[in-house]
């Protein structure tokens, strides 16, 4: 396994110890509205960092622009359009294949 699966099987065992604790923590309690919006927020903020480390990450230090930009850029656009999911990874696939074979 690479290092990026390890550190999302990691995130993922943290992330179900988390919302396995919170109910014995909290008991019949309810959240105060903030920290429910904080709880909401942190899954997708995890997965755009990793959407982002995976898109733009080069060996090393360096930040690589190439075809999966392009495909991410374009995913962004069709959903932005409210597309069906299908058609949004198809129209990145298309993309990124496209930027490909042209560079």
């Amino acid at each position: 396994m690479t290092e990026v699966w390890i550190t999302i099987a990691v995130l993922a065992v943290i992330t179900f110890a988390f919302k396995a604790t919170g109910p014995l923590a909290v008991g019949g309690r309810e959240l105060s509205p903030r920290t429910a919006g904080v709880i909401a927020l942190a899954a997708p903020a995890l997965l755009a960092g990793l959407v982002v480390y995976q898109t733009l990450g080069a060996r090393g230090t360096e930040v690589e622009f190439d075809a999966r930009l392009v495909g991410l850029a374009g995913a962004a656009g069709a959903l932005a359009l409210r597309m069906p999911m299908l058609v949004v990874v198809g129209i990145a696939a298309v993309l990124a294949a496209g930027t490909r074979a042209v560079t």
